[in-house]
């Protein structure tokens, strides 16, 4: 652990902070802290200012020159907004730094003591044992359901199934990886931290455990060749720090053909037998059945199950949206809201998809129902659906279905159209995997 002082100019706020995601700089960062945390701002920027400094040094990494903040970015967000008011997000918050400014004592620093990290994997640790009472926004903000989802999200880490473990020894057991070899486990854990990553190379641990879903040999060549690529470091942690980085790597194996493709798809996926074990076990006796458990939805998306989405900083608005569904809004208290969203949820991602691909059969005046089955018909011919669900996808453009487009309208211009949880969910289950294919674009 070293401390430093560091000028104030060489700290950049996080634009991945887990509080929010990856957004597109840090410009965007200090906006979204003011557009979610104003009060807790305000108070902190106050607390500074009364106390003459930060109590708490900020945690930071060299980053090109700068240092990245990983812990304090609310700290330094303040001390720059006092050191320069007119980069507040909004003309209100200027005056406010403004006047605060005046009120300093003494000289405002140029420099801040800083804790100051090389390991970034240590910096996870630290990340992670940190995050707790937030004394009305003067100490640190307690990270929520979705702030957690976004830590586990990056890197990898959470209770249960270790990905890498699984990994290493399944090679081992078929004999093509020499078990005194080490993968650099927290590297394989961070950019195999969400179930999009994984599916695209042929496996899940959706349901706690490891799951083909592509044919092994396949499976197996290309985890060896990213198990080799890490531990001859042809691929760092910087190269796969963000979804940026994440992406461009696959892609790249894509490219060379060493993914899995649609050829390897296992019609119905099995578990995978733990490392050393038979394919075939014995089949257990027939258990009773448990009583029916009531369903513990309450929000469109469901916030219990791991959907395979990845995150870039300039689908922002997108993820919010997908976040108010997730985790805010709830069917008994808001449907009609939810309704909305739901059809603007569905109108982002269909135009992110469009942006990200090109795809030139799509046109401006196409109507929302014309572009999702345009974009389906793309998804058929690139194998990543099948034509029964591609049949499904159709019906968005059929007028008198409940399940179309036109019901979506309804929901949002029609006086007498009640929308129904019940039957909000129906269709959010059905379009879910579509939805989330328009994402990961």
């Amino acid at each position: 652990m070293a401390f430093r002082s560091l000028p104030l100019s060489a700290l950049i706020v996080n634009r991945a902070n887990d509080r929010h995601g990856e957004l597109e700089n840090e410009t965007a960062a200090i906006a979204w802290l003011f557009n979610n945390r104003e009060q807790h701002m305000r108070n902190l920027a106050k607390d500074i200012v009364t106390q003459g400094g930060a109590y708490d040094p900020p945690l930071a990494s060299p980053e090109g020159g700068k240092y990245l903040v990983f812990d304090g970015n609310r700290r330094v967000t303040c001390l720059k907004l006092l050191a320069s008011p007119k980069r507040a997000p909004t003309v209100e918050l200027q005056r406010f730094f403004a006047e605060l400014r005046e009120k300093w004592t003494g000289t405002f620093p140029e420099n801040i003591t800083c804790q100051v990290e090389n390991d970034r994997d240590r910096i996870d640790e630290i990340l992670y044992r940190r995050h707790t009472g937030t004394q009305n926004g003067v100490g640190q903000s307690t990270w929520d359901d979705r702030m957690k989802a976004n830590f586990v999200g990056r890197t990898g880490k959470a209770n249960g199934l270790h990905v890498a473990d699984e990994i290493e020894k399944r090679l081992v057991d078929a004999r093509l990886w020499d078990r005194r070899r080490k993968i650099p486990r927290s590297n394989m854990n961070r950019l195999l931290s969400s179930e999009a990553y994984r599916n695209r190379l042929g496996f899940s641990v959706a349901r706690g455990q490891f799951e083909y879903t592509h044919e092994e040999p396949a499976v197996l060549d290309a985890l060896l060749r990213v198990a080799d690529d890490l531990a001859t470091k042809k691929v760092v942690l910087g190269d796969i720090w963000d979804v940026a980085g994440k992406r461009h790597y696959l892609d790249q194996l894509d490219r060379q053909g060493v993914l899995p493709t649609a050829a390897h798809v296992l019609s119905n996926p099995k578990p995978a037998p733990p490392p050393g074990k038979s394919s075939t076990p014995p089949t257990p006796p027939p258990k009773p059945s448990p009583a029916p458990r009531p369903d513990p939805r309450t929000t469109l998306i469901p916030d219990y199950l791991p959907y395979a989405v990845t995150w870039s900083g300039e689908q922002h608005r997108l993820k919010a949206v997908w976040d108010e569904l997730q985790f805010h809004l709830k069917l008994s208290e808001h449907p009609n809201a939810i309704a909305v969203m739901f059809r603007v949820l569905v109108e982002l991602a269909l135009d992110n998809y469009v942006t990200k691909t090109g795809l030139s059969t799509v046109h401006e005046n196409d109507g929302l129902s014309n572009r999702a089955v345009k974009v389906a018909a793309e998804l058929l011919a690139k194998k990543k659906i099948d034509k029964k669900y591609h049949d499904e996808c159709k019906k968005l453009q059929n007028a008198d279905q409940l399940f179309s487009v036109a019901t979506m309208n309804r929901w949002v211009h029609s006086p007498k159209f009640n929308p129904s949880p019940q039957h909000m969910t129906s269709m959010w289950d059905s379009l879910s995997d579509f939805v989330v294919l328009c994402i990961n674009a």
